[in-house]
């Protein structure tokens, strides 16, 4: 237990000190007026988000005119902030049409146009609608016409692929975060817990809740909300997980509660969070740092090398511990870790502790890179789902291994295929590898019957 506490410590450690340097706020610590727009739950209706960015240095684009249109009618009129979005509370749901003014694009980016230009999109009840809108070369006013001479593997932009790397990198580094709980607990108990993503949706609220709420710093509120997830962990695992198991419940009745589990704590973040799309007021706005032909801003550099500094420190604590030699005894084979005298209940206990700990900190990361709302779990779940088959079920080392993977296909794809069905590409490769490999690339084959 100790090495799991000096664990612990060891990351909030890291996640008080170190970003001091590297992430300080571009102004001050207040949001810009957009951001907090979409922010705060509008009195009455629902939501859209608009975002513009540069498909080429994946820098957001401010100063663009955008309006918005409800049956012929204009419902709202806005501009980019800093952070290439803008918000619009609209009157009721239905089909929006959302036009960017290309005339105020900055003149620098003057040449770019985009796909479909006005773009139309349906707003459901209760959930805010994001619309991001990609300026490319070559796609004119984006009207639909196409450009003398494109092709299929013609317009392959090859130079992005650095930029996109590293993007899917940084995604997967924050992935493999959330996949490590998810692995080692079905490791040790057996059981799939589709629950796991409302873990990523805790962090990334109560962090949010913390910081802008309660007015805490982010590098305050961070740590904090580590050791909430740790105790959410502990609660769950000792009145939940634990009676479940003492009256014999068998793991599919068990993975149903899991589903059911995740339904209630995900409502309850709509209940007490609405809708909206959040953000983080500190580090808001940061200008890219260009690195060769790659720019990154201080945030998502500093999210990466969290993430390899924990993700390092778990795996030094699973070879090496004693605890973590524990824990790859009973996710081995637990009968026989009994029988050695090892308390596989309190492994399984720090399991779900550190497990929940982890996620916690990945949702925590995600929000700092791309914003939360109430279904950040739910949107990356089956990404981590497939993380851990692809690298092998039950092993912590191939759900990181599988993460990586995960994030890097994700990002490379789209230079081939629409961003809107990378994810499917990604699951569409998953596929074919499990189809040559079925046990996942760190996985054992084992005997069937």
């Amino acid at each position: 237990m100790r090495h799991i506490f000096a664990l612990v410590g060891l990351i909030l450690a890291l996640t008080i000190a170190g970003p001091a340097a590297a992430l300080q706020p571009v102004t001050s610590t207040a949001p810009p007026p957009d951001v907090l727009a979409a922010s705060a739950p509008p009195e009455d209706g629902e939501t859209i988000n608009v975002r513009v960015r540069d498909d080429e240095t994946r820098e957001d684009v401010a100063g663009v005119d955008v309006t918005v249109s409800f049956e012929g009618e204009v419902v709202g009129e806005g501009t980019t902030d800093a952070e290439g979005t803008v918000s619009f509370p609209v009157p009721q749901t239905g089909e929006y049409e959302i036009e960017l003014d290309l005339e105020t694009l900055p003149e620098e980016l003057a040449d770019l146009g985009v796909e479909e230009n006005p773009f139309t999109t349906t707003v459901q009840p209760g959930t805010p609608r994001t619309v991001a809108f990609r300026l490319e070369a070559g796609l004119g006013d984006g009207s639909g016409v196409e450009v003398p001479g494109a092709g299929f593997f013609a317009d392959i932009p090859w130079r992005l692929a650095p930029q996109y790397a590293v993007s899917g990198l940084r995604f997967g580094l924050i992935l493999a975060l959330a996949a490590i709980g998810l692995s080692l607990v079905f490791g040790t108990t057996g059981l799939t817990n589709f629950a796991h993503g409302e873990l990523v949706t805790f962090g990334a609220l109560v962090a949010y809740g913390l910081h802008v709420i309660a007015g805490l710093p982010l590098l305050v509120a961070a740590p904090l909300t580590i050791l909430l997830a740790g105790a959410f962990g502990w609660f769950q695992e000792t009145f939940i997980w634990r009676n479940l198991r003492k009256k014999q419940v068998g793991l599919i009745a068990m993975m149903i509660f899991s589903i059911g589990f995740s339904f209630f704590l995900r409502y309850g973040f709509l209940y007490l969070f609405s809708g909206q799309t959040f953000f983080y007021r500190d580090f808001s706005g940061q200008a890219g740092i260009p690195i060769g032909s790659v720019t990154i801003p201080p945030s998502h550099i500093f999210s990466m090398v969290l993430s390899v500094v924990v993700l390092l420190a778990f795996a030094f604590s699973l070879l090496y511990t004693k605890t973590g030699k524990a824990t790859r005894a009973v996710s081995d084979n637990p009968a026989l870790a009994a029988a050695s005298g090892i308390d596989v209940d309190g492994v399984i206990r720090i399991v779900w502790i550190v497990g929940t700990a982890l996620a916690a900190l990945s949702g925590v990361l995600f929000g700092l890179t791309q914003g939360m709302n109430y279904l950040l779990g739910f949107q990356v779940l089956l990404l981590i789902f497939a993380a851990v088959v692809l690298g092998g079920l039950g092993t912590a080392f191939g759900a990181m291994l599988g993460a990586v993977s995960v994030g890097l296909l994700i990002e490379l794809s789209t230079l081939i295929i629409p961003a809107e069905l990378k994810n499917v590409g990604a699951l569409a490769v998953l596929i074919i590898i499990l189809l040559v490999r079925p046990q996942g690339l760190l996985g054992r084959s084992q005997r069937v019957g």
